[in-house]
């Protein structure tokens, strides 16, 4: 009797395990096209803020190819290209600065064909509210002080945080952070320089789907 009774619950307890898997499965298929839709309209406003309107007229987000490039990040690095009346204008890529003092820092950097910086975004970071978090727009206008910049060679003294002999302001209380964002622009810069019409030359096979 004992036994049967065991037998039972433990027969319902593995039904009422099964449907909770299934409905986590649903729910998750049932909100990952409105999850995506929104992340990619996070995208584009990031993209039309960097690279606006009147610089372009191609689709941005359907003219991304995917780069490998070591120096910007462990994982194919998107770059969306910028054409207007058939001459490239600009490119964003995203960048891993890993070196953050919370973890890897995610940027979108938008480089000018001349190579200058059109701006810099952070997409994602995980660093000290009230202190590294001065990267984020919303926080602070310290992220626009890359806009119109050139990197001069490997060796440009001006890319460094003041404390370092730069022209980049740290964040009292909070080095690490600037620190790794302007290194990570400047690779990104360099990157663009030494390799601009191969990147603008690639195919757009950021969206492919294999069958």
């Amino acid at each position: 009797m004992i036994a049967r009774s065991m037998r039972r619950n433990g027969l319902i307890l593995a039904v009422f395990a099964m449907l909770a898997t299934l409905l986590i499965v649903v729910i998750a298929k049932l909100t990952e096209a409105p999850i995506q839709r929104q992340q990619e309209a996070e995208l584009l406003r990031v993209l039309n803020e960097i690279i606006p309107a009147r610089a372009h007229d191609n689709d941005l987000y359907a003219s991304c190819t995917q780069l490998n490039v070591p120096e910007l990040g462990s994982k194919p690095q998107r770059a969306y290209r910028a054409w207007l009346n058939g001459e490239p204008q600009a490119l964003a890529i995203t960048v891993t600065a890993p070196d953050g003092y919370s973890g890897a820092i995610q940027l979108m950097v938008a480089i000018q064909y001349d190579g200058s910086v059109a701006g810099v975004r952070t997409l994602a970071h995980a660093e000290t509210p009230g202190l590294g978090d001065k990267i984020e727009r919303r926080k602070s206008d310290w992220i626009d002080s890359f806009q119109g910049l050139t990197v001069n060679g490997s060796d440009d003294p001006r890319w460094a945080v003041k404390r370092d002999g730069g022209i980049f302001d740290q964040f009292t209380g909070a080095t690490i952070t600037p620190r790794a964002v302007v290194s990570a622009v400047e690779e990104a810069v360099l990157s663009f320089q030494a390799n601009r019409d191969s990147w603008f030359a690639a195919p757009s096979n950021c969206w492919e789907t294999t069958s």
